[in-house]
């Protein structure tokens, strides 16, 4: 009964910090439009957090498999009276790692608005640019290291035959481990925002799907290519 309540308990933080998230993507994000030169330190701030809250929202629904699968083996472990890896803690882990990269896209987007390829909406300024994001994305799509990302976040199994450890310091670093490793799977797909708009709900959901499908789906490894040959049809269709 104590495992089932827990297990309740931890999907309901999930479900609800993924709630708050989606609702103030709905109803409370904001931004200052104003040119970037008359941004202050709180409006490059108030992007950070927009980033982070964003990234929360659209990349924990795609990593429930794996955190269920840590709380199923907790819950095997406290049956047999073994030091668990709390898994709350391994969340926190991975949505570290998409704050790490919501601070660096906070400033790389910060840098776009200087060299005017963002307008003031925060969508591309620039059919090249629009152009190259999406050739570049789509060209991700293939590489090595996207397949590789992603073949890991498909089988989270992989996690437990390399070197599950206990406690909640480890379980923080393996859900860092984690995170990074989704970052490295999706990172250029989160980009794409720079052209539709990074407050543009329509295709933040859109992206929200594709990443479920492609890390949850069956197939979704072929679904990654297929995908990636779309953007990059895209990227030349703006560009020439």
């Amino acid at each position: 009964m104590t495992t089932t309540i827990n297990r309740i308990y931890i999907l309901s933080a999930i479900a609800l910090l993924i709630y708050l998230s989606w609702y103030y993507m709905f109803y409370g994000m904001t931004m200052n439009m104003d040119p970037v030169q008359t941004w202050s330190s709180l409006d490059i701030f108030n992007l950070f957090v927009m980033w982070a809250i964003m990234m929360a929202g659209m990349m924990l629904p795609s990593a429930l498999p794996v955190i269920l699968l840590i709380d199923k083996v907790n819950r095997q472990k406290l049956q047999r009276q073994q030091t668990v890896t709390p898994t709350l803690f391994f969340a926190l882990g991975y949505l570290l790692a998409w704050t790490l990269y919501s601070a660096l896209i906070t400033f790389i987007q910060y840098y776009l608005h200087h060299l005017e390829l963002l307008t003031p909406m925060m969508d591309s300024g620039s059919t090249l640019f629009s152009g190259a994001i999406f050739l570049v994305a789509g060209i991700y799509q293939f590489s090595s290291l996207k397949q590789s990302c992603l073949n890991y976040c498909r089988s989270p199994l992989t996690i437990l035959s390399n070197g599950w450890r206990q406690g909640v310091w480890p379980a923080i670093e393996m859900g860092l481990k984690n995170g990074a490793y989704c970052v490295g799977c999706c990172w250029f797909l989160m980009a794409i925002l720079f052209v539709s708009g990074v407050m543009n709900l329509t295709w933040i959901l859109l992206l929200t799907i594709v990443v479920i499908i492609e890390k949850s789906m069956p197939k979704g490894d072929i679904i990654s290519k297929f995908l990636g040959a779309v953007l990059i049809l895209l990227g030349i269709s703006y560009m020439v």
